[in-house]
Parts: structure tokens; C-alpha cells; sequence
């Protein structure tokens, strides 16, 4: 009796994936206009979390980050643009200058966060957090750097910069992320 009690605690806790650690949910990114912009806010939405650059080589995948969010955001997918100077300096510009060169550029209308330190020692938490579940290959080498997390907030892949959003790399990840939940 106290081993078939045991082999049913066992089963249960071991099936319950909250309890392995911390998920995005647990870190919040600032808005582009200063207010909070906690993940767990998107709870339930797969999200694509990507660090960009106006004045960069890949800024053009702004436009396809805006389609990507056009076709895909109705059917729950959100996308984060994360402003960063990290890489080459190639962010300068203010938040209000930063939401400005998106809107009249590109016509961002895709939810984006006040700039951000993506790599490094003073990476913002959930940087570090996404990074971790990546490893070291995984982590943002370049602008436009994208991060795949499910509607449970846990990672799922990430995509290097040269990956366009639309491509079908991302395309079959959302799909397949939308359909888990």
C-alpha cells in the first residue's frame, strides 16, 4: 500500500511542469512609453520576443515582424518588438524617436518595449532567463535575435537574425505553438 501511495505522488508531481522553474510570465519589460509591460500580461498568447535596431542591417524585418503579427495576432500570437543599443550602437534614439522611426517606417502597431540590454552581465532579466533556457548558442549575437515562448510561458526555440519572421522556419513554430494551446 505505501509504494502504490508513493508511485502516485511520484506520477503526480513529476507531471506538473509549472513547478520546474520560471517561466516569462515571471519577468515584466518596461513599454515603449514608460509603463510597466509584465509578460504574465499575455498569459495564455505564444509570444515573439525580438531584440531590434532602427539604424541596423536587418531593420527592414521590421516590416515582416508587422505582417507576422497582422496574420498571426488574430489568432493569439504576440509580438514584442525590444528595442537595443547592445550591438554596434545601432539604437541611439529615444523611445519617443524609437516609436516614431517604427511607426512612419515600418507601421508598427506590434506592441514594442523601452530599450533594453539583451546581452552581457547587466542583461534585463528576462534576457538572462531566455538566454539560460537557449544556452550559449541561443543567446542574441546580432540584432533581430527572436525568442519563441508558448502559451505557458515556457521557451520553445530561438531564431537568429538573418531568420526572417515570415519565413517558414517561424511560420511552422508559431503554427505549431498556436495549435498547443
Amino acid at each position: 500500500m505505501r509504494a502504490l501511495v508513493l508511485t502516485i505522488l511520484f506520477t503526480l508531481f513529476a507531471s506538473l511542469p509549472a513547478m520546474a522553474g520560471p517561466t516569462a510570465y515571471d519577468f515584466p519589460l518596461t513599454g515603449i512609453d514608460g509603463k510597466p509591460m509584465p509578460l504574465a500580461q499575455f498569459r495564455g498568447h505564444p509570444m515573439l520576443i525580438v531584440n531590434t535596431a532602427s539604424e541596423c542591417g536587418y531593420t527592414g524585418q521590421y516590416e515582416d515582424l508587422e505582417k507576422l503579427w497582422l496574420a498571426y495576432g488574430k489568432k493569439g500570437l504576440i509580438v514584442i518588438g525590444v528595442p537595443s543599443n547592445d550591438f554596434g550602437g545601432q539604437e541611439p534614439g529615444s523611445a519617443t524617436e524609437i516609436a516614431q522611426f517604427c511607426k512612419v517606417n515600418y507601421g508598427v502597431t506590434f506592441p514594442l518595449a523601452d530599450k533594453t540590454v539583451v546581452k552581457g552581465k547587466n542583461a534585463d532579466p528576462f534576457y538572462k532567463w531566455a538566454g539560460d533556457q537557449a544556452g550559449a548558442l541561443g543567446r542574441p549575437k546580432w540584432n533581430f535575435h527572436k525568442y519563441l515562448i508558448g502559451a505557458d510561458g515556457r521557451f520553445i526555440d530561438w531564431f537568429a537574425s538573418p531568420t526572417k519572421p515570415m519565413s517558414p522556419k517561424i511560420t511552422a513554430a508559431v503554427d505549431k505553438a498556436l495549435a498547443a494551446r
